[in-house]
């Protein structure tokens, strides 16, 4: 997997492990918070393919043993290696041979930009980027695989909103400094800022997809390694910050679901919102990371290949961490919700 270095950072302020964690033995077992809370849907993320076709097949069936009245799947990004069509099909294949999720939202990775780098797909040429390869085209072999025209997209799974958002332009088209960083249109914004207050007027937790983490929320994120990932974080800190209800996951730093800080409350100053909004790690299907210790990362050993299942109640939320390679629980934690659904 490349890795790469960003610049810069962006002040906010956060709660770790704000709400009760349970061990793993205690998720292992059905929620007992649910009271007459009453289970609304369950549903799956998870992210980081990457070309990990055996471990992609393992997610899908241990999700459909543990889960399998599970609603959907959300897939927060970095669907294929290097965003090759003949990749896009072949995640696709192994979708079709199954257990298939009922729904899939798909969200797009830098990964999915990677063609560029590559004279052939067994030929790396970087010197030469893009090698003939149009921004254009990167973007529509995405829209042919998920099946839409736009970046950023809603569905539901089990009636509970599902918003997928990222990257409209791969900046190293635009600007010869830049690579992977992520920039959002103001059409983009306009629609989360719109679909955010349609869905708090219905009283409704909402569920938002991204690949690229923000600065100072989960694991890795305090790292100058992730710190500078999106081009206007604060602004789109400033419209989820306004939303205690708001559920947001995001991949692409593959940090392990054993760190403390897998989930977070993010408060962000300004918003009049004192309890913050809900960050989670997907983990990843792909390579594990984790903090080196000076300021870098480290490979996880062994057979990784982590995601999550989330069940939503009327009155609380509870997110699992689950070892996919070794089926097993690693952690859950149930978050109130403000309003009941």
């Amino acid at each position: 997997m490349e890795r790469r270095s960003l610049l810069g950072a962006t002040a906010g302020a956060l709660v770790l492990g704000g709400l009760a964690q349970v061990p793993a033995e205690a998720a292992s077992a059905a929620d007992g918070n649910g009271g007459d809370g009453g289970l609304v849907t369950t549903f799956n993320v998870i992210s980081d393919i990457q070309g990990d076709l055996g471990d992609f097949a393992g997610a899908l069936k241990d999700i459909k043993a543990t889960n399998p009245h599970s609603s959907g799947m959300a897939v927060a990004g970095d669907i294929t290696p290097r965003g090759y069509d003949f990749e896009y099909a072949e995640v696709q294949k192994v979708l079709d041979q199954g257990p298939k999720p009922r729904e899939v939202a798909w969200a797009i990775g830098n990964h999915e930009f990677y063609v560029p780098k590559w004279a052939d797909p067994d030929t790396l040429a970087q010197s030469t980027w893009p090698n003939g390869t149009t921004e254009e085209s990167l973007f529509r072999s995405f829209y042919n695989f998920a099946k839409r025209s736009t970046i950023y997209a809603e569905t539901t799974f089990g009636g509970i909103p599902i918003l997928t958002i990222g990257t409209e332009r791969y900046m190293k088209y635009h600007d010869n400094s830049l690579w992977d960083e992520v920039w959002i249109s103001e059409a983009q914004f306009q629609w989360l800022e719109d679909r955010l207050q349609y869905w708090s007027r219905r009283r409704k937790p909402v569920m938002v997809i991204t690949h690229h983490p923000l600065p100072n929320t989960v694991s890795g994120t305090r790292s100058k390694i992730y710190m500078s990932d999106y081009l206007q974080p604060d602004r789109l800190l400033g419209l989820l910050g306004r939303y205690r209800d708001v559920f947001l996951f995001s991949g692409h730093t593959h940090w392990d679901l054993t760190l403390s800080d897998w989930y977070v409350r993010r408060v962000v100053p300004g918003t009049a919102n004192l309890d913050g909004f809900s960050v989670i790690n997907t983990g990843a299907v792909q390579t594990g990371f984790a903090d080196n210790g000076q300021g870098g990362e480290v490979t996880v050993p062994g057979h990784f290949n982590q995601g999550l299942q989330v069940d939503v109640y009327r009155d609380h939320i509870v997110i699992k961490a689950r070892d996919f390679a070794t089926g097993t629980w690693m952690k859950q934690i149930s978050v109130p919700l403000a309003t009941r659904i």
